[in-house]
């Protein structure tokens, strides 16, 4: 059952993985029809579409819906955007993101412009001194931060990137600013390698390479990382025991973007057989859907969500 907030959202986010209460998904009621190569933005996309494999509409709402309904079956309030002909919302996590009890309203390429007035219901039912937009010098996407209690991690660009690659959605700058604004938690950019034409040597936002699960581990995919000490920092953070680390392969399959219900629970592709058999060990249930087309657009579960409550 699809829920609407009637009172005000009280916003809560402190981490990845505490109890998920509300959550908007993304829809795929309208997508449109197959890109044109020079319409694409991000190379797995531009890679299906060359070699005619590009997802079909009624798959990709029959996968996000199988993933609607294990949220549903675990009692999440499940907040939707307005639908927009012709536009892909598929992708509702970066649009935004919440760190403690304010949304910042993210600055999306101008590509994807069109999403953020379709979640105009959700940001009214939040009370207006908890949305921040950023500044427009400051470009962040939702997947490229990841929230863990103390820490805020930011999957970052620097200056040449930012203007060398279209996937290179998140500069030094808001980077800089988060650490101003949460001056009591670690902020910590993650230089990532990217690439417009090779889906394989891209790394679209740090889900992609990077993910805690359950109370005190993560997913991760060192060859995303620009720079070793930024693996080191999270080696050093989580203990190499608590870490999985993800084959070449996995990570292509994006095998970190899986979603958290809570520390116990996560949701993850039917096609990620290592990594669920290492969390179903960590004694962590994993909800499996099959979301290989949604994958062909460069995204999995967490992309597809935007966390507004955990408890």
């Amino acid at each position: 059952m699809q829920l609407h907030s009637k009172n005000k959202i009280a916003l809560n986010i402190e981490n990845e993985t505490a109890l998920l209460k509300t959550v908007v998904l993304g829809i795929a009621n309208d997508f449109g029809s197959v890109p044109k190569i020079e319409d694409c933005y991000d190379p797995s996309s531009k890679y299906y579409v060359k070699n005619n494999i590009y997802p079909k509409q009624e798959d990709i709402t029959s996968e996000i819906e199988e993933f609607f309904n294990i949220l549903n079956k675990y009692d999440v309030e499940i907040l939707r955007p307005k639908n927009v002909v012709g536009l892909n919302q598929v992708f509702a996590r970066d649009l935004g993101f919440v760190i403690e009890d304010h949304l910042f309203i993210s600055n999306v390429i101008e590509d994807r412009a069109g999403e953020l007035p379709a979640i105009s219901d959700v940001v009214s039912k939040i009370p207006m001194n908890q949305v921040l937009k950023l500044p427009n010098d400051l470009k962040i996407e939702g997947g490229d931060v990841t929230v863990t209690n103390d820490h805020i991690f930011i999957g970052c660009s620097n200056n040449l990137d930012m203007k060398k690659f279209k996937v290179a959605r998140t500069n030094l700058e808001a980077v800089a600013y988060l650490a101003n604004k949460f001056p009591n938690k670690k902020v910590v950019g993650l230089e990532l390698y990217k690439s417009d034409e090779d889906k394989d040597e891209n790394t679209l936002h740090l889900d992609c390479c990077f993910q805690p699960i359950g109370l005190n581990k993560a997913i991760v995919a060192t060859d995303s990382f620009k720079h070793k000490s930024d693996v080191d920092y999270i080696e050093n953070l989580y203990g190499k025991d608590h870490l999985f680390y993800l084959t070449q392969e996995e990570k292509n399959m994006m095998n970190s973007n899986v979603f958290s219900i809570s520390t116990k629970i996560v949701v993850s592709d039917v096609r990620f057989e290592r990594l669920n058999n290492w969390m179903t060990s960590c004694g962590i249930k994993v909800e499996t859907v099959n979301y290989k087309e949604v994958s062909k657009m460069g995204g999995l579960f967490r992309c597809s969500t935007l966390p507004l409550i955990r408890a």
